[in-house]
């Protein structure tokens, strides 16, 4: 059944918009729940920009990055369907559909959480494409500051885990487990 991943998708992405939305309308911004001690909790986040809170300058480097993010999500939607058509092994057609799912379930956020939640920041130009990001997932395997006898880093606070979503960890499980395990996977792509 060809359908099946991109039913896989489907469901991957509608649990990353549920999380998102729960999140959204239970936590206060910048509120957290402790979930394992410390060490994991949800902490409700707004990202404006790129991974890592990652964000430049320029009044429509978002409007650009989210086109970039929609084309790049009808790129490997129509790469998945040509895996799927030359029966690629389970394990690749898996991941690149959890690389899918994550780029989609961002893309949602970008594109219309501006509109939505109302959650474009305060500069942007419009609303469309101009939305934040919603990431809760933190797990906080250090922070701190940095001694100023580090060059380059030092006398800077820094935390080794940022916070993410569901869209976000898709994308990472798919990546790892192709890096992974690349050369049983020679010849899929």
């Amino acid at each position: 059944m060809k359908l099946k991943y991109f039913l896989f998708v489907i469901v991957l992405i509608f649990l990353d918009q549920t999380v998102k939305s729960i999140v959204h309308f239970n936590m206060p911004l910048h509120s957290e729940i402790s979930i394992i001690g410390e060490f994991f909790k949800l902490h409700h986040l707004e990202n404006p920009g790129m991974a890592f809170g990652i964000n430049f300058d320029f009044k429509y480097t978002k409007l650009i990055l989210s086109l970039f993010r929609v084309i790049a999500s009808f790129i490997i939607g129509f790469y998945l369907y040509n895996l799927i058509e030359k029966k690629s092994k389970f394990i690749v057609l898996v991941c690149i559909s959890l690389i899918l799912a994550g780029a989609i379930g961002n893309v949602i956020d970008s594109v219309f959480y501006g509109i939505i939640f109302n959650n474009s920041p305060p500069e942007a130009p419009f609303s469309l494409f101009y939305g934040q990001v919603i990431d809760m997932f933190y797990i906080d395997i250090w922070e701190g500051y940095i001694s100023d006898s580090i060059p380059l880093i030092g006398g800077s606070y820094l935390s080794l885990w940022p916070v993410f979503n569901l869209a976000d960890s898709y994308i990472f499980t798919g990546v790892a487990v192709l890096l992974i395990f690349q050369k049983k996977f020679i010849g899929e792509f």
